[in-house]
C-alpha cells in the first residue's frame, strides 16, 4: 500500500510518519473485513483523510506550503485576503460582524483578513475557525499572534458547526476534501466502487450495485456509459446543513469544479479524483493512506440546488479571476512600486498564477450563498454565471 514510484525523486516520510501510515492502514484493513470485505470508497475516502490520530487531516504531518504536499491561494500572496476583504467588509456593514472560517489551513488567511479589514475600519467582532487538525490549530495560533489585528476580535476555534449561525462563512478549498463517494454506469446499471482487499492484504478496487442515498442521488446525474465520476453526498449535506444554521449572512466558498454539464462531460470520463504529496498531483488514493492529500473537484450546479432548495438564495457564481478582479485585486497589484522588484515580482507572480486561466483563475470557482443580504455582493458586480449553473 506504500508507493515508492509514487515518492520518487522526493524526501522519503519520517519513521513516525510511515508508522501512522500503518496503524491507519491496519485500522481501514480491519474494518473492510468486519464489513464482510468490501467499504465503499466514500468511507475509505473519511477514514484516510480524518481516522482519529492517524488520518491526514488529524494526524502530525505538515501539509500546507512549498516543502510540503500543497499550497492555497492565500499562500501565494496576501493581496488574494486583501481582495476577499472587500465582500467581507461589506458584509460587516450589513451587521455581519461574526466571521466563520472553515479549514484556516496556516492561518495565513485569517491574519491577511484580519490585517485588511483593521485597513478598512471593518474589523469583525468575532472571528471563530473550524479546524480538525491539531498541527494546523497550532500553525494558526502562531499565524493571528503574530498579527496586531487580532488583538482586537475575539478569536475562537470550534470543533464542530454551531446550530446556528449569524456572520460569514468563508471555505477556501475546503469542500474539495470532503469525502465523495465513486460511481461507475455499465450499460443500464450503476456500480459502487468501494475498496477490498487482495491476496497481500493490499487495497484494491471492488465494485457492487449502488443502493439507497447513493442509487437516489446518482440516478439524476448525467453519467455516461463507460464513465466513473464522484457523487458529492457530504458536500450535499454540509450545504443542507448551512441552509439551516444560517439565520442572516452569507456564505463564501471559494474551491475547483465545474457545473454539472461540465462535470460530467464525456471527455471526464474518469472522474476528477486526484492525491497530492509533496507538491506531486496523481490518481491513485490506495497509497500511502493517511500521508497524502484525496480531492475531487466540487459539482457547483449540486451545490446550489441544495442551497436553494433549502431556502438560501444564489447571490453570485463567477470564476476566480473575475470574482478577484472584481474585488479590486488588480489595483491592489498597481499600487505596489515595480521597482521594489524583491516586492513587487513575486506579488504579480502570484496574481498570474490566480488569475491565468490555464492556472487557477479558470478552474477554481466563487460561489456565495446568503439570507437577509441585499445583493449585489461584491465580487459578483460583474460576470456572473448563474445562468451556466
Amino acid at each position: 500500500m506504500f508507493s515508492p514510484a509514487a515518492l520518487r525523486g522526493v524526501p522519503a516520510p519520517s519513521q513516525q510518519a510511515c508508522a501512522s501510515h500503518e496503524r491507519l492502514a491496519q485500522w481501514i484493513r480491519d474494518e473492510i473485513r468486519a464489513a464482510g470485505g468490501f467499504i465503499g470508497f466514500e468511507r475509505f475516502m473519511a477514514l484516510a483523510l480524518y481516522a482519529p490520530g492517524c488520518g491526514y487531516y488529524t494526524g502530525g504531518s505538515a501539509k500546507l506550503g512549498a516543502h510540503a504536499d500543497f499550497v492555497t491561494a492565500p499562500e501565494l500572496t496576501p493581496l488574494f485576503a486583501r481582495s476577499l476583504a472587500a465582500p467581507v467588509a461589506q458584509l460587516v456593514d450589513a451587521g455581519c460582524t461574526h466571521v466563520l472560517e472553515l479549514g484556516a489551513g496556516t492561518g495565513r488567511l485569517a491574519a491577511d483578513l484580519l490585517a485588511a479589514l483593521a485597513a478598512r475600519d471593518r474589523l469583525p467582532a468575532r472571528y471563530s475557525i473550524l479546524e480538525v487538525s491539531a498541527e494546523l490549530r497550532e500553525r494558526q495560533r502562531a499565524a493571528l499572534a503574530a498579527c496586531p489585528a487580532s488583538a482586537e476580535v475575539r478569536i475562537d476555534w470550534l470543533d464542530e458547526l454551531p446550530p446556528r449561525f449569524a456572520g460569514t462563512l468563508l471555505a477556501n478549498e475546503v469542500l474539495d476534501a470532503m469525502p465523495v463517494a465513486l460511481v461507475r454506469r455499465e450499460g443500464a446499471r450503476l456500480l459502487e466502487l468501494g475498496v477490498s482487499l487482495d491476496d497481500d492484504g493490499a487495497f484494491d478496487w471492488r465494485t457492487r450495485e449502488v443502493t439507497g442515498a447513493l442509487a437516489q442521488a446518482a440516478a439524476t446525474l448525467p453519467i455516461s456509459d463507460g464513465m466513473t465520476s464522484e457523487v458529492h453526498l457530504a458536500a450535499r449535506a454540509f450545504v443542507a446543513t448551512l441552509a439551516t444554521m444560517l439565520d442572516r449572512g452569507a456564505a463564501l466558498i471559494i474551491d475547483y469544479g465545474f457545473p454539472r454539464h461540465e462535470y460530467y462531460h464525456p471527455q471526464r470520463h474518469e472522474g476528477t479524483l486526484m492525491c497530492h504529496y509533496r507538491q506531486r498531483a496523481h490518481g491513485n488514493p490506495l497509497v500511502q493512506v493517511g500521508l497524502q492529500d484525496i480531492t475531487s473537484h466540487l459539482d457547483f450546479t449540486t451545490l446550489a440546488e441544495t442551497a436553494v432548495a433549502g431556502g438560501l438564495e444564489l447571490l453570485g457564481y463567477v470564476d476566480q479571476a473575475r470574482f478577484l478582479i472584481n474585488c479590486g485585486i488588480t489595483d491592489l497589484l498597481a499600487a505596489l512600486d515595480p521597482r521594489d522588484v524583491r516586492r513587487y515580482a513575486p506579488a504579480a507572480a502570484a496574481v498570474q498564477k490566480l488569475m491565468s486561466p490555464s492556472e487557477m483563475g479558470e478552474l477554481f470557482k466563487v460561489i456565495a450563498f446568503g439570507r437577509g443580504i441585499v445583493p449585489p455582493l461584491v465580487g459578483f458586480q460583474a460576470g456572473d454565471r448563474r445562468h451556466r449553473l
